[in-house]
């Protein structure tokens, strides 16, 4: 037997749990309203406020990246196969073993290529070194040409004996002589948030009357500088 309370589409307390209130019908006259759709003004409305709100974010993106210095050069992996230094071979002697290393972090990608050339008796063995250091936290102007970066056995500029600037390469440059630590110079250039480091040491065969004299410096240096002005170019973005 239905009773009253079902007839008129009310909903006991002792209703089963999970069920819900059946829909009503709207009354007749309302009909209308109810099947009639939005107006294009509350869909515009809706647009502004996400774009209003796109809109403020902006500036903190702006923010966050503008701290982040620009990287115009790119990581390599291996290093050895970016450059052979070509020019400061022909000024040396020919390359015997070339050993890449790299790594990525959070604050600076590095990549490290050393290489040594043959040697025989009465000769001059040379040791050559590049390092590229992509700085992704900070610039690295502040700092640049005062510590020893990854090449450990090259005494910061300060130390050295002779510190020149190198005009028409990167953003700057600087050729520093090292005598008490290493025969041999090294080239550092800074430019698009990139430091590279290029050095050059030699050691000739001591046991024979004092040795082989030493290269031609002048002609080092500017192989150096025009294998570094390679590498740049190879490697930027």
């Amino acid at each position: 037997m239905i009773t009253e309370p079902e007839l008129e589409g009310e909903w006991g307390a002792d209703r089963p749990a999970g069920q819900e209130r059946p829909a009503q019908p709207p009354p007749e006259g309302d009909r209308a309203a109810v099947r009639r759709p939005r107006g294009p003004w509350v869909w515009a409305l809706a647009g502004a406020v996400l774009a209003s709100a796109g809109w403020a974010a902006v500036p903190e993106l702006r923010d966050r990246y503008a701290s982040t210095p620009r990287i115009a050069y790119r990581h390599a992996e291996n290093l050895c196969r970016e450059t052979g230094l070509d020019t400061l071979v022909k000024a040396t002697a020919p390359v015997m073993t070339r050993h890449p290393s790299h790594r990525e972090g959070t604050a600076v990608d590095w990549a490290h290529c050393e290489l040594f050339t043959e040697w025989e008796e009465g000769g001059t063995s040379y040791q050559m070194q590049v390092l590229v250091e992509l700085h992704k936290k900070a610039d690295p102007e502040a700092e640049f040409g005062q510590g020893t970066g990854l090449v450990r056995e090259a005494p910061p500029a300060a130390a050295a004996a002779e510190v020149a600037e190198v005009p028409g390469l990167g953003e700057r440059a600087l050729m520093v002589e090292t005598t008490a630590f290493a025969d041999g110079p090294r080239l550092l250039v800074l430019d698009g948030g990139a430091v590279f480091t290029l050095s050059v040491t030699w050691l000739g065969d001591i046991d024979k009357g004092g040795g082989p004299p030493g290269p031609d410096e002048d002609a080092v240096k500017a192989a150096m500088i025009e294998d570094m002005r390679a590498l740049m170019g190879r490697l930027r973005k």
